[in-house]
């Protein structure tokens, strides 16, 4: 039987910390996962959704279509409207603000305790 492997766009400015709104983020640190290991692939750039304190929303789908290969989103804040068109794109936002690692860690915990209940 294949391992079902995932990513994860963390929004991050130092690849540390979960500490990005996702309208302010510049990069996603794209990690995959496979059973519990988890691995850094690769660093997405992109411009900036939040301009000004006004959002641009050709650059808000630019950003969802750069990560619409993941399969979740780690944030530190996201609005409604973008965390609708993540969702549309098949990625599921969360706001987990924290190392990256745990913020990881509390995301699969999670995902394992809402699938037993589907």
């Amino acid at each position: 039987m294949a391992k079902k492997t995932e990513k994860i766009a963390v929004a991050s400015s130092d690849g540390i910390v979960v500490n990005r709104h996702f309208g302010h983020a510049t990069q996603f640190y794209i990690y995959e996962i496979m059973e519990e290991e988890k691995r850094l692939l690769e660093i997405r750039k992109v411009e900036s959704v939040c301009q000004g304190g006004n959002h641009d929303d050709k650059r808000l789908v630019e950003t969802i279509n750069k990560i619409a290969d993941c399969n979740y989103l780690l944030v530190s804040r996201i609005g409604y409207g973008a965390a609708t068109v993540a969702e549309q794109k098949g990625v599921i936002p969360y706001e987990i603000p924290g190392l990256i690692e745990e913020s990881i860690q509390q995301l699969l915990n999670y995902t394992k305790i809402k699938k037993l209940f589907e």
